[in-house]
């Protein structure tokens, strides 16, 4: 990122508890839930400096899900494949298709099928 102010490359630094080389992905995947993250952003040009707080409210893993797992990389390669696309006709098609396919898909299966005597 570049300084709002001056234009110059800004240092992002995640903290305070953490070593200068730990990345905000990394601060994040190690948090607990409810526990805070600072991250500070300074411009060592002009003097700009900025300070944000994220807290974890809950942490979901996929650890261990297979079928978790394989759902999220896929929705990964999905937005990907969207994200490049920058046809807005080929978007809505795309997103048509989708919702046909969801009419298509059979209701879960909630409750108990309960079978009369």
């Amino acid at each position: 990122m570049d300084c709002p102010a001056c234009g110059s490359p800004v240092t992002l630094k995640v903290g305070p508890e953490q070593p200068l080389s730990t990345s905000l992905s990394d601060a994040v995947l190690a948090a607990g839930p409810d526990e805070r993250v600072e991250v500070t952003r300074d411009c060592w040009n002009c003097g700009w400096h900025e300070v944000h707080q994220l807290r974890v409210e809950s942490i979901d893993t996929t650890e261990g899900n297979e079928a978790a797992a394989k759902r999220t990389a896929l929705v990964d390669e999905i937005t990907g494949e969207l994200a490049a696309i920058d046809d807005v006709a080929t978007l809505e098609e795309a997103l048509a298709e989708i919702r046909r396919q969801r009419q298509l898909e059979p209701p879960p299966n909630d409750t108990e099928e309960v079978i009369p005597e």
